[in-house]
């Protein structure tokens, strides 16, 4: 078969330097973004049921940007101000810029790692006194909790927003070649919207070991995975695969 469209379960870039148009350009693909999942936040009213109170803490860890939305959203929603002295616990550098949406950030004490989580974690362990509260999704790396625990720090793990699946009930009688999954809720809404989803001669591309296991779990046939060796990013293994079906056809 000869690889011509590409579905991309995610949104499109909004550069136009994405290795996308680069691999669509050298291969002459026609491909398509949509998100096969979108980030819901729990509403204030369901969240009071965990009985969990954003003032007993000193301190919040912050692992994305979602998390800050969600933490400020909530905090909103329950008519709760932050004090100044909360002290914010970022994965990364570019977390803690983020910061500066919702509060003034060189009047606040914020730390943060170097996007890693095993980093911050070394980084709250130095501040072991603190009661930290952890913002997550419903689907968050079971690893976390589970990292803090045996760290022995003193937290809460707040699900704050939940990943749910889109409508892609337009793509009905729409066929690609390959799909291309960065999450094991990718494939989750898949089968949500398209319950009797059969693979035949689709090509399925997973990036991460997660997933490629969710795919695996789903009973469907991985096809391309990444990253690897000789193709650290999805695009490259992509790349490398359109490669090497086109030598076998030459054969």
């Amino acid at each position: 078969m000869k690889i011509k469209k590409i579905l991309v379960s995610q949104p499109e870039p909004t550069t136009d330097k994405s290795p996308y148009f680069e691999l669509a350009k050298k291969n002459n693909l026609k491909i398509d973004f949509r998100p096969f999942i979108k980030v819901e936040g729990v509403p204030g009213k369901e969240f009071r049921k965990d009985r969990i109170n954003i003032l007993d803490f000193s301190a919040v860890v912050f692992t994305s940007r979602t998390a800050v939305d969600h933490y400020f959203r909530t905090a909103k929603e329950l008519r709760v101000t932050i004090p100044d002295t909360m002290k914010y616990f970022c994965i990364s550098e570019a977390t803690a810029f983020y910061l500066q949406k919702y509060i003034v950030y060189r009047k606040r004490k914020i730390f943060f790692a170097k996007n890693t989580f095993d980093d911050l974690l070394d980084l709250l362990k130095k501040h072991a006194g603190e009661k930290y509260l952890v913002p997550l999704s419903d689907q968050h790396k079971e690893d976390i909790p589970d990292k803090l625990e045996t760290s022995k720090l003193n937290y809460t793990v707040a699900i704050m927003y939940r990943t749910v699946s889109c409508d892609l009930s337009d793509l009905k009688d729409v066929n690609y070649d390959i799909l291309i999954f960065y999450s094991p809720s990718g494939i989750k809404s898949l089968f949500e919207n398209f319950p009797n989803f059969e693979q035949k001669d689709t090509k399925i591309a997973s990036f991460g070991p997660s997933t490629a296991k969710a795919v695996i779990d789903a009973g469907l046939r991985l096809d391309i995975a990444a990253p690897q060796p000789a193709a650290p990013s999805m695009t490259m293994a992509i790349d490398l695969f359109i490669e090497e079906l086109n030598k076998g056809k030459k054969k």
